[in-house]
């Protein structure tokens, strides 16, 4: 493991003992085989009342599926310490977890006994960015519902009722299993006590978002370059899913993660939000190569085309992006997910407003 995946950012440099809350065994579980041969709501109410664990994704994050109606899901989560950004805000890319839970599981809500889905293709919008503390609720429904295709609209809001996001997504419907006896267990689950709370309940150890001096004293690039030196504090946020920046230059930079079972859903794959966090990761960073000193920017819009499924293998997911489009008020930038064999698990694309002291840049 190298000092890049267990340094300690809040003394830049120094490696420390304590492990991220990545690298920690998985909480958290899976369906029984069984519990597959039911209709797509069986489960997905089985999973509310308790009958199927949360996959591990939820004990790391703190996102949790809640409400479910034909053709309709709510997931909601309290938004953690560590899913904070440099800038102190969360990203677009945290929110697409949230958002997958609800439109994944509002398809599912419509298929037959036995029929897996996958996301082919998350779209999201962001209007609001949170911030940590406030508690937020994606509504999932159905907008068509195929033999092959499902596709379903997503809206978060906040605790205020606020429209903080919205979104679509299309799913792919695979044939039925062969399972003939469905079945759940006869008790709810319950998760063992770890001794210690679930990571998106503790207090932040590792990471920071950066003091505004650090954003006016210094060009984007610095900012990042001082990150990739270990000079500058990371933020929380690459801490709770294991991101590491490898790789920065004007207009472009590089992410990599690796692919563990904290990062699951309950089909055994990483969680299509994770990746869009990833790329997200990667498309921000591009662009604030491209913004001088004392310049904010803000995420604002995110897709993600899925290829391949990534699977915990513990092997590393890499992102590279590169700007596309560097106005005064809009970057633009697009991305690229491969997995170690240099297959290709997803590309994407993202957009952020960017602050008036960008008004300089070219058209």
């Amino acid at each position: 493991m190298s000092v890049a995946e267990t340094r300690d950012p809040a003394g830049p440099g120094a490696e420390q003992e304590q492990i991220a809350p990545w690298q920690e065994p998985a909480r958290g579980g899976y369906p029984p085989l069984e519990g597959f041969g039911l209709a797509g709501i069986e489960q997905t109410q089985a999973s509310i009342d308790g009958y199927i664990p949360p996959p591990p994704l939820a004990y790391l994050s703190g996102i949790f599926l809640t409400g479910c109606g034909p053709g309709e899901s709510t997931s909601v989560t309290t938004v953690s310490p560590w899913m904070v950004s440099s800038q102190g805000m969360v990203s677009i890319g945290p929110l697409s977890i949230l958002a997958d839970v609800a439109l994944g599981c509002a398809v599912q809500t419509t298929l037959p006994p036995a029929t897996p889905y996958v996301t082919s293709e998350l779209s999201l919008r962001v209007l609001a960015p949170p911030r940590a503390g406030d508690s937020l609720a994606a509504q999932g429904r159905i907008i068509h519902v195929g033999p092959s295709l499902g596709l379903s609209e997503v809206v978060v809001r906040d605790q205020q009722e606020r429209t903080i996001a919205h979104g679509t997504s299309l799913c792919a419907i695979l044939p039925a299993l062969d399972l003939q006896h469905p079945a759940l267990p006869d008790e709810p689950y319950v998760e063992p006590d770890h001794g210690s709370p679930h990571p998106y309940e503790r207090p932040v150890t590792m990471g920071a978002p950066l003091d505004e001096a650090e954003w006016e004293r210094r060009s984007g690039l610095e900012v990042l370059q001082a990150q990739l030196a270990d000079e500058l504090p990371a933020p929380p946020v690459d801490y709770l899913f294991g991101m590491r920046l490898i790789d920065v230059s004007e207009g472009a930079a590089t992410y990599a993660l690796r692919a563990v079972e904290p990062l699951t859903t309950p089909l055994r794959t990483l969680q299509g939000g994770v990746t869009g966090t990833l790329a997200d990761a990667a498309i921000s960073a591009a662009i604030q190569t491209t913004l001088p000193a004392g310049t904010r920017y803000t995420t604002v819009d995110l897709k993600v085309n899925y290829l391949r499924p990534a699977v915990p293998d513990g092997r590393e997911l890499s992102c590279s992006a590169d700007v596309i489009h560097r106005g005064r008020t809009i970057g633009l930038a697009s991305a690229k997910v491969t997995n170690e064999d240099g297959k290709t698990v997803a590309i994407a694309t993202g957009s952020a407003i960017l602050a008036a002291e960008a008004a300089d840049a070219p058209e």
